[in-house]
């Protein structure tokens, strides 16, 4: 079974398990092998409301009133751009949920040239089970590992729970799974990184 470790920083928490090949990555290796690049970072949209906004409270670009992030959400998804652009990490391909609230994310995380993917999506039914193709193109994405670069995918939790459901238990708002190579052609999760952790990992 794979262990993992983990420590408190403020009011965020790291989790880091144990790579294939036997060696527990610190928070300064995690950041070191993030800069190089190889890695998928499949991601939890930032803090939601579960409730759609009434028309007077929704975002002016809002215009279908779709669940949009609430204070915190906005406020995380900016500081982890911030913290990912600051600790110079290479980001490639964005694929993001066609939902206003994934894509309000990537928008305030300024992450580059973001693609909206259907299957990233929630089917227009919000907190619902992911279809089984949802959950086959993701774990297939999930082994497309880029070079140079790193690949953000950012979706909602039944779509990373159902892929990936020995990974998620008590997946937060705007968590990220960073997975690797396990060596074998497949993936492994190698960190889970809340949103509120990206800024400390600088410090």
């Amino acid at each position: 079974m794979t262990r993992s470790w983990q420590w408190s920083l403020a009011t965020a928490v790291l989790f880091v398990a144990q790579p294939a090949h036997g060696q527990t990555l610190s928070r300064d290796a995690l950041v070191q092998a993030l800069r190089q690049g190889g890695y998928v970072l499949m991601m939890r949209h930032a803090s939601s409301p579960r409730e759609a906004p009434d028309k007077a409270a929704a975002q002016p670009d809002n215009v279908n009133a779709e669940r949009q992030l609430d204070e915190t959400g906005r406020a995380t998804a900016a500081a982890m751009g911030d913290a990912i652009r600051a600790l110079r990490i290479p980001v490639g391909e964005v694929f993001t949920s066609p939902t206003y609230r994934a894509r309000e994310t990537v928008r305030l995380a300024r992450l580059p040239n973001p693609q909206p993917q259907p299957e990233l999506g929630d089917g227009g039914q919000s907190m619902q089970n992911a279809a089984a193709a949802q959950v086959a193109w993701l774990k297939n994405k999930a082994t497309e590992f880029p070079r140079g670069t790193n690949t953000i995918l950012v979706t909602h939790f039944p779509n990373l729970s159902a892929a990936f459901p020995q990974w998620t238990a008590g997946l937060a708002d705007g968590e990220t799974l960073v997975l690797g190579p396990d060596g074998r052609g497949g993936a492994t999760l190698v960190a889970r990184v809340t949103i509120e952790q990206w800024p400390h990992l600088s410090r």
